[in-house]
């Protein structure tokens, strides 16, 4: 969303369609047909898309798939058999049909609308990046026990964060996973706490745990590496500082950066079910899954979407992984009657279309027990750009505002953090709030070690604090036109969830 790929778009609660079963139990009519035959897979003179084939999570049946799949004209990337998901590549243009109606399928459709080779778009705005004259000025100012950048870094003063450090930074005994563009793990803020056992690039689907892979392959992917600054830069006279700044951080790339940067469906899923089992206990997800900004549930590849994502998200819960998402930076009420999505495909040509939010989701952000971000600017109101909604949103945390200005040496509303090659840069958004509450989890998890993934979504929301909604018309960029409507009271409200995280409420 601010930046970059990442949570340009983003948000999604979980309506109470949504079933906490592995196999996605609030998708009707699962595939019970009899298997292909043989002849049904003779075509393949189509461009190669990407697939997910979902199915129950069993050797037998996923053996029975794959021959299946075969025969449509498919070839398998990998097989997450304990979830039941199947990442599979085909030239065939009726794959996604005939698989449907193969034996044992439960879902099945195309990740993307574009062949695999094609590039996709971008969206977020470019950084700010701080220069070395400034960076030299503040360090020169910098208080006293401080980052030599602390000044600027309005956000941690906003949420208590400079105080909690010196109570509890965090336990290097928990790990923050930021599945995002990459991290630059040489950055001398990040080096210290970072985790590269518990990092890998799944691109594509499949992990590649190579030393290095999790990298950004160049200065443009920054937005990973600004997500894991916010969340667990060091406290080491050394730039800026994390929110906490005692905890490990881990990369798990998804960002194909041959396609606009874009996250598809089977790299998240890969992501999931990596750090899962690498014993990460947060991730963190500033983005929403390509190529559709909503998944509606009436399309048979957008439904599949929907499926194999929430049987990773389901899978990392249940191994104690909480996941935390930005809402979006689309200004939409998710919860209102319709939404116009002009974004989607964005791997492709995107076509309007109006859409139901209580039918279609954002993912992985509105998916069953993830922590759904919007976010403030200094002010602590609700940022112009973040996607809000009555019994969505979660809690909130500071994203930035460039109408919010604060009372910093640089006037920046914007949150600064780290970015490749040892820089710093301001970014905006609520790609920028999720590692916020990611942090603030981590410091929670670092308190309260056994609390499982639901109890620290409750110790999260217990800990914020609510500003309730504003008592005058909501008009995020001062252009006289009200913007939004927060609905609800001090207790839970569609701009804030149920409030403000308080990293300092949290380690006391």
């Amino acid at each position: 969303m601010a930046h970059l790929r990442s949570r340009r778009r983003l948000a999604l609660a979980v309506p109470v369609v949504l079933s906490l079963t592995a196999s996605l139990g609030f998708l009707p009519g699962a595939a019970t047909a009899a298997p292909l035959t043989a002849t049904a897979a003779t075509s393949a003179d189509g461009p190669v898309l990407s697939y997910v084939v979902n199915t129950k999570a069993d050797h037998r049946t996923v053996a029975s798939v794959k021959k299946a799949i075969a025969k449509a004209g498919g070839t398998v990337v990998i097989a997450y058999e304990k979830i039941g998901v199947i990442v599979v590549h085909s030239a065939n243009p009726v794959f996604g049909e005939q698989i449907r109606a193969a034996r044992g399928v439960q879902s099945a459709g195309a990740t993307r609308t574009a062949p695999l080779t094609a590039a996709g778009t971008t969206e977020e705005g470019a950084a700010q990046m701080l220069s070395a004259a400034d960076a030299a000025e503040l360090s020169q100012s910098a208080a006293a026990g401080a980052e030599p950048l602390e000044a600027d870094q309005w956000d941690l003063r906003a949420i208590g964060a400079d105080k909690a450090a010196k109570i509890n930074p965090g336990s290097r005994n928990v790990t923050v996973a930021v599945i995002d563009t990459g991290v630059d793990d040489t950055h001398p803020d990040l080096a210290p706490n970072f985790s590269a056992s518990q990092s890998a690039n799944c691109v594509g689907g499949k992990p590649d745990t190579t030393y290095g892979a999790w990298r950004p392959v160049d200065a443009d992917h920054y937005h990973g590496t600004h997500v894991a600054g916010e969340i667990a830069a060091a406290r080491n006279d050394i730039g800026v500082a994390g929110v906490a700044p005692g905890v490990k951080v881990a990369g798990i790339t998804v960002a194909e950066p041959d396609a606009g940067q874009l996250f598809f469906p089977e790299s998240v899923v890969c992501a999931f079910v990596f750090a899962a089992d690498h014993g990460v206990e947060i991730t963190n997800n500033s983005y929403y899954v390509d190529p559709w900004l909503y998944n509606c549930l009436d399309d048979p590849d957008q439904r599949a979407i929907v499926d194999a994502v929430n049987r990773a998200q389901l899978y990392a819960q249940k191994k104690g992984t909480l996941s935390v998402a930005a809402a979006g930076n689309s200004n939409h009420d998710l919860d209102s009657d319709a939404i116009v999505d002009e974004s989607s495909p964005d791997d492709s040509t995107p076509v309007p279309r109006t859409i139901d939010p209580h039918e279609c989701f954002d993912i992985p952000t509105q998916l069953p027990g993830v922590v759904t971000v919007s976010s403030t600017g200094v002010n602590s109101t609700k940022s112009y750009f973040s996607t809000y909604g009555y019994g969505v949103i979660d809690v909130a945390a500071p994203g930035g505002d460039r109408y919010q200005i604060p009372d910093t040496p640089s006037q920046n509303g914007r949150i600064l953090s780290t970015m490749p090659n040892n820089q710093y840069g301001f970014l905006q958004g609520t790609s920028m709030a999720s590692p916020h509450a990611a942090a603030v989890a981590a410091l929670l998890k670092s308190k309260y070690p056994k609390a499982t993934p639901a109890q620290l979504q409750a110790l999260l929301k217990a800990q914020a604090d609510n500003p309730g909604c504003p008592t005058e018309p909501y008009d995020g960029n001062g252009d006289g036109v009200v913007d939004a409507t927060c609905v609800g009271g001090k207790r839970l409200n569609g701009f804030y969830g149920a409030g403000i995280i308080n990293a300092l409420k949290a380690v006391k």
